[in-house]
């Protein structure tokens, strides 16, 4: 990154920081759009820690994802994943990438709404395609067409993801790019809007 792109991305940074306040940003969106690499950078702009939620609940559950899919299924799998989010939401500011059926989940949702401010990496078939195909640890793609079931994922899950606070796309360009995007869309939030999140009726 060059001198003036540093600069850039300090001062939107800054800007992303105050708007944030203490809130958490919590990533959600399909397998492949990007949460944790885009995530993991984010937060190191930002100058606040950064939690992978599949990371930590592998740490606790002391198994893989696919493991413990072939272990107790998806729905005891998401009521775990429900549980680690909610201990993670606690203490922020913090940047959270989350599994992509976390905000699916009605539980987890309700969770991540109330514990800050959600950002949607939306990205294309075909770049999730290219993405998730290059490895083999995705247990919900292991069908006999994989990429249609990404397809009918897709179907399912994005008029929920829409439900996001912030919709930024997830694009084949260098991560530093879709990191600004965020950072600028999070700089947009006021403080006023972010205040309502946390009024009574």
């Amino acid at each position: 990154m060059n001198e003036a792109l540093t600069v850039a991305s300090q001062t939107l940074g800054e800007q992303a920081r105050a708007a944030l306040g203490q809130r958490n940003l919590i990533f959600v969106g399909l397998m492949g759009a990007g949460k944790s690499v885009i995530g993991r950078l984010t937060a190191q702009i930002l100058g606040v820690p950064f939690m992978d939620t599949d990371s930590e609940i592998e740490r606790v559950s002391r198994m893989t994802i696919a493991e413990l899919f072939a272990a107790y299924g998806e729905t005891e799998f998401r009521a775990l994943e429900t549980r680690v989010v909610e201990r993670l939401l606690k203490q922020g500011p913090r940047v959270i990438s989350t599994g992509g059926g976390a905000f699916i989940n009605e539980n987890t949702r309700r969770q991540i709404k109330i514990g800050g401010v959600s950002v949607w990496l939306k990205a294309d078939l075909d770049v999730l395609w290219e993405r998730v195909n290059r490895r083999d640890h995705r247990p919900l793609l292991k069908t006999a067409n994989p990429k249609q079931t990404l397809e009918n994922l897709m179907v399912q899950r994005y008029p929920v993801y829409a439900e996001a606070d912030l919709t930024v796309m997830s694009e084949n360009v260098r991560k530093e790019l879709v990191a600004g995007e965020v950072l600028k869309a999070v700089a947009n939030l006021s403080q006023a809007s972010l205040a309502k999140e946390g009024e009574t009726p």
